[in-house]
């Protein structure tokens, strides 16, 4: 399944890579051989979404529906652009056709549930994403905790979003989402001391992200902190030196430029 790809991170190539079908010691058949085409061309579409050229994602997705029109993966991916694209009647009904498809694939069940949490539609959405996370058969329960606790934090819900970032980490403490959320909400919640100390011991025993340090950067200041901040600030510019979260410190920093 294209599950990572379809959640679209902000990975960025100078030119997608898809590794091109493998030729096979025996003839495919005409059905295996549209099944594989489609494949490559939703991966495509998905690379190319990523970069943000949407027309040739449409391009490339289109053909994989008019090559397999029961991939489940092909309809879940039109179903990002067509909201990317501000098709929200487009988006629901591609979610739907590949929950149709693929009615136990618990990967698309948590996109559409996320997906309904970006379109207001909160309630439906935590319902889905509740019951991927209790599906036994998914392998990354705490994405779909996480994924909840954020959309129940979109309607002020903060007690009900807390309690599922904790069981994210239960279930996962290395999970960096989860301790950016959790830790963020402290923030907001002006649990400073607590917010902090979940950071930091985990930037102690985990690799830091860019969004960790620049969150600790903003607690350091709320404490008043200043020998914390410019830590936090060096190890952003030091280990994560390209990153936007670096370019856009350097570009509000009084003495950039």
């Amino acid at each position: 399944m294209l599950a990572a790809a379809l959640a679209l991170s902000a990975a960025c190539a100078s030119k997608p890579h898809v590794t091109a079908p493998v030729s096979q010691a025996e003839p495919l058949s005409r059905t295996a051989q549209m099944a594989q085409a489609a494949t490559y061309n939703t991966e495509l579409g998905v690379a190319y979404m990523q970069r943000g050229e949407l027309g040739v994602a449409k391009e490339k997705l289109e053909r994989a529906l008019k090559e397999n029109p029961r991939d489940p993966d092909a309809h879940s991916a039109m179903a990002l652009l067509d909201e990317r694209l501000g098709n929200a009647a487009g988006a629901d009904s591609e979610f739907h056709e590949a929950l149709h498809l693929a009615p136990q694939d618990p990967d698309l069940a948590n996109n559409y549930g996320a997906y309904l949490c970006r379109a207001h539609r909160e309630e439906e959405g935590v319902k889905r994403l509740l019951a991927v996370a209790n599906n036994p058969l998914y392998r990354t329960p705490e994405a779909a905790y996480t994924n909840a606790a954020v959309c129940l934090r979109t309607v002020h819900r903060d007690a009900e979003a807390e309690q599922d970032l904790k069981r994210a980490l239960l279930l996962r403490p290395s999970f960096a989402e989860a301790v950016f959320q959790l830790s963020n909400l402290e923030l907001q919640q002006g649990k400073l001391g607590e917010a902090r100390e979940r950071l930091d011991r985990y930037i102690a025993t985990y690799s830091a992200t860019p969004d960790l340090l620049v969150l600790g950067l903003r607690i350091a200041h709320a404490q008043g902190d200043r020998a914390a901040e410019q830590r936090y600030e060096q190890r952003l510019r030091l280990d994560f030196p390209d990153s936007q979260q670096t370019r856009a410190l350097t570009q509000s920093s009084p003495n950039s430029g």
